[in-house]
């Protein structure tokens, strides 16, 4: 399998930073320590608003740039950054998914977080073509329109829709999952750094919950596919 992200996007999108990892042997009764990026994420937000920090108005210009309302549709970080500011916890929903969206609120990036055995091929961040599927956490199928960015499988699906907004039901991380793949995406200036800080705080993360080795790679318009 593969993972990538189009020529077109990186055209587009020059200024993207993105990882990727890769893990085995995932299971649900891992205890992972996610305190210290809650508390990071708490700093963080004690001067600022989950919209004036700089990782997420980076995501706000890139999602009017797609014709997207940034107020309607937000980037994953933004929605669980807001959520946080409001509750001042996350549910507890799969230790691994605990442990991205911790990350990602630490680092204000948005993490996509897949089953790839529910991938078909590979996956690669595109323009959708109008025929693709997608399965809401609901069971429901949409169509995403033709253009927008989607992380698309040889099969046709789509596994989120409007690039970081939502991931598919289809791919969500659940109770029988093993193996999974790990994106972060982040567009704001010192976007590269902060993606492989991230990628190193998520590797060690898992590595010790799950003892297997991550698999891990900063993926670059030069170096855009990890293989796994």
């Amino acid at each position: 399998m593969w993972f990538q992200h189009s020529p077109g996007i990186r055209r587009e999108f020059p200024e993207l930073a993105a990882g990727a990892l890769v893990a085995n042997g995932i299971t649900s009764s891992a205890d992972v320590k996610i305190d210290h990026l809650l508390a990071e994420a708490r700093l963080r937000l004690r001067d600022h608003s989950p919209a004036e920090l700089d990782e997420i108005q980076a995501w706000r210009r890139t999602f009017a740039a797609m014709g997207l309302k940034p107020t309607q549709y937000r980037s994953a970080a933004e929605s669980l950054l807001r959520r946080f500011a409001k509750e001042g916890e996350l549910p507890r929903i799969h230790p691994l998914i605990d442990l991205c969206n911790a990350a990602s609120l630490a680092w204000a990036v948005p993490i996509a977080v897949i089953d790839v055995g529910r991938v078909a091929a590979w996956l690669e961040v595109r323009h959708a073509d109008g025929t693709e599927r997608y399965e809401t956490f609901g069971g429901e199928t949409e169509h995403p329109a033709v253009g927008e960015v989607i992380f698309a499988d040889a099969d046709g699906y789509a596994h989120a829709r409007r690039w970081c907004h939502r991931q598919s039901g289809r791919s969500a991380v659940r109770e029988g999952t093993t193996d999974v793949l790990i994106v972060a995406e982040a567009l704001h200036e010192s976007a590269a750094a902060d993606v492989a800080s991230l990628l190193t705080t998520l590797s060690d993360a898992v590595e010790t919950a799950w003892s297997p080795p991550a698999q891990a790679a900063l993926l670059t318009a030069t170096e855009p596919r990890i293989e796994f």
